[in-house]
């Protein structure tokens, strides 16, 4: 057996879900379901001193179609600039919003309803834009989730096919029922998608301990390359720099 400590290292980016200017965090992604832990540039803040690499932000009055918190987010990204590496998701779903982003430097954008909805939108962008764009699959069962979560978005493989054809260089895997729920991640789900690419992805959704870090790391040889994670570290069930030595960071 390979010794743990030289397999290779799992990416963490931990979370800034952002509404009503807060860093909240939801419950399987549903409307209603927010806990606030404040000001979003403390956690950012917070997040790099504790060596963090990368930042998954999400704008989620805008992946709700109720708002946005640009000026927020902005901050955010002033704030941390040059000291970490960020991803930016919520509501992206056409030139505009798609321009805004990219204009406040961050390193990645993640389409998630726009990819279902727009296929040749989505095609286009990732031609222009290639590793700057990574598309959110998220999952129930192998139904996809949009409009915030609220709607079906068409079925999985069907997608990911798609995906594939248009070249798109990474996925972010979200199974939905799990999100926020620290009940573990949905391994055999990420295993099933990175079969079935050769692009690397990142899981998302439902890590609640240093054991679920270290078994996403087991699948970075199959191509799992990076963990988002989130109310787990808000609710202090491991801090971000013992899931970092674990991850191999």
């Amino acid at each position: 057996m390979t010794d743990f400590n030289q397999s290779p290292r799992l990416q963490l980016l931990p979370a800034i879900d952002v509404a009503d200017g807060k860093a909240v965090r939801l419950t399987q992604g549903k409307a209603g379901t927010e806990t606030s832990f404040g000001s979003p540039v403390d956690a950012a803040e917070d997040w790099v001193r504790q060596g963090a690499e990368w930042l998954h932000l999400v704008d989620l009055d805008a992946a709700f179609g109720r708002g946005d918190n640009r000026a927020v987010i902005k901050r955010v990204i002033k704030a941390v600039k040059g000291r970490v590496q960020v991803e930016l998701s919520g509501g992206i779903r056409d030139e505009a919003s798609l321009e805004a982003a990219l204009a406040t430097g961050v390193k990645r954008i993640n389409l998630g309803t726009a990819a279902l909805e727009n296929p040749e939108w989505t095609a286009a962008v990732i031609a222009e834009y290639g590793d700057q764009i990574a598309v959110g699959l998220d999952v129930r069962g192998t139904t996809l989730a949009a409009r915030g979560w609220t709607q079906d978005g068409g079925d999985l493989w069907h997608v990911l096919d798609r995906l594939e054809a248009a070249g798109c260089s990474r996925y972010v895997v979200t199974d939905v029922t799990k999100d926020g729920t620290l009940r573990g991640p949905n391994l055999e789900l990420l295993k099933q998608v990175a079969e079935r690419t050769e692009k690397p992805v990142v899981a998302s959704g439902g890590v609640s301990s240093l054991d679920d870090i270290a078994a996403l790391r087991e699948l970075v040889p199959h191509g799992v390359e990076g963990a988002i994670v989130g109310k787990a570290l808000y609710a202090g069930a491991f801090t971000l720099v013992a899931a970092l030595d674990v991850a191999g960071a």
